[in-house]
């Protein structure tokens, strides 16, 4: 528990997450695939809180925006297949995805294994995200 997890689950996760992403990007995205990548994004939000990674809070933001404006275009037009990635929103999966990469292969199992029950836990609530929203400056 103390170890990372093996390494071919680690790969495993990964490709999963990478396919998933390079499918959506690709015009081929389903409900399967960005229930995927925001599974990853709260995973790496949690592990970065405990101390594995250190992007910026707006990158998790903007992933999470981007699968909820899907899913909220998918429920419009009734599509529930071939959905598209808006390329603007590629560079916040693809550095969350590379933070992830690098929390798979280091992080120990029962801190990773922490983070899934704190994403069970969120999913089971009424919480709307368990990422904050950014505090907004004033000048």
């Amino acid at each position: 528990m103390l170890l990372p997890m093996d390494a071919a689950s680690a790969r495993a996760r990964s490709l999963t997450h990478h396919l998933a992403l390079d499918s959506w990007r690709r015009g081929h995205g389903n409900g399967s695939l960005v229930n995927e990548l925001i599974r990853a994004t709260y995973l790496t939000w949690f592990l970065q809180r405990a101390g594995y990674g250190n992007e910026p809070l707006e990158l998790f933001k903007i992933a999470e925006h981007t699968v909820e404006a899907t899913l909220m275009l998918a429920h419009e037009t009734g599509h529930d297949d071939a959905w598209s990635l808006d390329d603007d929103a590629l560079p916040a999966f693809q550095s969350l995805l590379a933070l992830h990469d690098v929390q798979l292969a280091t992080v120990p199992l029962h801190r990773f294994e922490g983070a899934e029950r704190q994403l069970l836990a969120f999913l089971r609530g009424a919480t709307r995200s368990p990422i904050p929203t950014p505090e907004l400056t004033t000048s």
